[in-house]
């Protein structure tokens, strides 16, 4: 008896939620699961989806990210209707299971799973919709539609520790609620890297004795792209072998570009908009930068360790339980552009130091291991299941 899981999430861009549920739906253990997807439609990476052979996947055009009523309405019906249309055609014995992602989906998936009385239903907070950026009604507002989908939530995975006190702090989810499972990479993807350094430095347009300092991040205000410019500022003109690389796209792009233009950065400054190639980018790198206002736990983090690249990041959220400052790289708080200038500055001049916190990253990077991910949410699924035929038996 294969358990039915049903993956919901907003939109398939770029991004890690995004990548790992992918990788979920592809890779679940087809003699115990049959997996199916309900995305949003327009986001990078569609066409994966798209292809898979042995995954139906339903494409719900309303579910956007922004807050729409008549558009989240229609995005509700469309995800139930899909949902009734999943049951009908399974065993009645079958267990089903919804398993959301995202802040959208994650309230209209798990109401569409409740009124459509799916016995078990799952989220996973890889960050939360609600953040100090926003204005404090619009984030008490999110927090309240959190703690009241949580009462029909079964289990919530957290991707970071932090996350779960915020959680549990919040009223939003009960501490036996909550299973700790890290948003995996596949280790040996950036480990074993085919290209040489040189070959990918070459192809960059990048010298052997440049420093290349990375970012890799979406161009919204989370990220605080902006910050990673007056980082560049002020690093430039005391390492004039530097290049700093911003890998990603995003609604800030042209103030990114400005603040560049603005303090004469040139072509030391480079925007390469979404690439698909972070581990040869990563390679090909001295330092890894990452100037986050809020996170759930960033999975350009266990990348750079695996890669064996140090970083230097802001102390939000899970990121420390990622990097531990002056082991395996520097943590800074948030908008500290002149101690993040400082460490990167450090890093740059010391080679030794960039190898031995590279390694130290390499060593505890096993955690985040992607398969890892896949194998603990397999277990918590039949685990869960058990407690409903446990429930439905009377004992």
């Amino acid at each position: 008896m294969r358990i039915v899981v049903i993956h919901i999430i907003t939109l398939l861009e770029l991004g890690g939620a995004q990548q790992n549920t992918l990788y979920t739906v592809k890779h679940l253990d087809r003699d115990r699961f049959t997996p199916f997807l309900i995305c949003g439609k327009g986001g990078v990476l569609d066409p994966e989806a798209e292809v898979l052979t042995d995954v139906p996947v339903f494409f719900v055009s309303p579910l956007v990210r922004e807050i729409r009523p008549n558009k989240d309405i229609s995005a509700l019906r469309q995800i139930r209707s899909h949902i009734r249309r999943i049951l009908k055609f399974r065993d009645l014995q079958t267990p089903v299971i919804v398993h959301t992602h995202s802040s959208k989906a994650g309230i209209l998936g798990r109401w569409a799973a409740y009124l459509e009385r799916v016995p078990i239903i799952v989220h996973t907070f890889h960050g939360f919709g609600f953040h100090v950026g926003q204005r404090p009604w619009v984030r008490r507002f999110f927090q309240t539609l959190e703690r009241i989908t949580g009462r029909i939530t079964h289990r919530f995975i957290m991707v970071s520790r932090a996350n779960m006190e915020v959680a549990r702090g919040l009223g939003i989810a009960y501490r036996d609620q909550m299973v700790l499972i890290r948003s995996g990479i596949s280790i040996g993807e950036y480990q074993h890297v085919p290209e040489s350094r040189g070959e990918i430095r070459k192809t960059l347009g990048i010298t052997p004795h440049q420093k290349v300092v990375l970012n890799v991040s979406c161009l919204k205000p989370q990220k605080a792209p902006e910050d990673f410019v007056e980082v560049a500022a002020r690093v430039a003109p005391q390492e004039s072998d530097a290049v700093f690389l911003l890998v990603g796209d995003g609604i800030l792009r042209p103030k990114v570009e400005s603040a560049a233009l603005r303090h004469g950065l040139g072509d030391r400054f480079r925007l390469l908009g979404w690439r698909r190639d972070v581990p040869q980018l990563l390679k090909a790198a001295d330092v890894l930068v990452l100037t986050s206002r809020w996170e759930g736990l960033p999975r350009v983090l266990p990348q750079a360790m695996a890669a064996g690249i140090p970083a230097v990041a802001t102390a939000v959220d899970g990121s420390p339980e990622a990097i531990e400052d002056g082991i395996n790289g520097f943590l800074v708080q948030p908008g500290d552009v002149e101690g993040m200038a400082e460490r990167i500055l450090r890093l740059l001049g010391d080679p030794l130091l960039r190898d031995r916190m590279g390694r130290e990253g390499q060593k505890r990077v096993g955690e985040f291991d992607i398969d890892l991910m896949v194998r603990q949410q397999e277990e918590l699924y039949e685990e869960l299941v058990k407690e409903w035929a446990r429930s439905k038996g009377g004992g």
